[in-house]
């Protein structure tokens, strides 16, 4: 039982959270259920979940305000759910700490082994060998898990931080979207390839547009600043 993963599902639709609930169980996992907002955050500080499936619209407060909460309190992925496919909401919810996000409605096989990888991902250890990563003026410390640009620190999420440090342990060399999305994200096919875009987008708002590179058609490079 010590070994067990736990995981809190934070939806209003008492259907949905339960089939999600049944889903993860079925897979070995604690589940524990909330349905609005203040709900979420209370449990998440109750019982410590090693990962979060959080709905975007809730009663009492939003998803995003429970991600920042949680967040605030200890970093854990939170898998955010929306029943919009609008970039701008899913930019936001990045930007508040969400590591990856789902459009309703979905398949709860791809809902659990978004989880899965993205817990696989959060335990392993970033692929460097512990020094700092220094490109330009930006430096990525892998063993405090921090990052500054030109000397200011920048908060940025558990995948955002493995996403930058993929790339700044190979600058300038171009990193296709899908070999991002299979390192990163531990997935094995090109359809979450979105999810990879707009996580870069999220890391040009936090650092500047001027650090990575887009290479059309192909993917994406970290650019040493001039």
């Amino acid at each position: 039982m010590g070994n067990r993963r736990r995981v809190l599902v934070v939806e209003d639709d008492v259907t949905i959270a339960g089939s999600i609930a049944a889903r993860l169980r079925a897979e070995g996992f604690d589940v524990d259920l909330a349905h609005d907002g203040p709900a979420g955050v209370a449990s998440a500080e109750a019982h410590r979940p090693d990962l979060v499936v959080l709905d975007v619209m809730l009663p009492g407060f939003d998803g995003l305000e429970v991600c920042r909460r949680v967040q605030a309190a200890r970093p854990v992925p939170v898998l955010m759910l929306t029943a919009r496919d609008d970039e701008t909401d899913l930019l936001v919810g990045l930007g508040v700490g969400a590591d990856d996000y789902m459009t309703k409605p979905f398949s709860p096989r791809e809902l659990t082994a978004r989880v899965h990888a993205l817990l696989r991902r959060f335990e392993r250890a970033t692929v460097v060998d512990g020094a700092v990563l220094a490109v330009g003026d930006l430096e990525v410390d892998p063993v405090q898990r921090r990052v500054r640009r030109a000397g200011e620190q920048v908060h940025l999420t558990p995948i955002e931080f493995e996403l930058l440090a993929y790339l700044a342990a190979r600058p300038r060399a171009v990193q296709p979207r899908e070999r991002l999305l299979a390192e990163i994200w531990g997935w094995g096919e090109a359809a979450g390839t979105r999810t990879v875009d707009s996580h870069v987008k999220a890391l040009r708002r936090k650092l500047g547009a001027d650090l990575i590179r887009t290479v059309h058609g192909v993917g994406y490079a970290l650019e040493v600043p001039a």
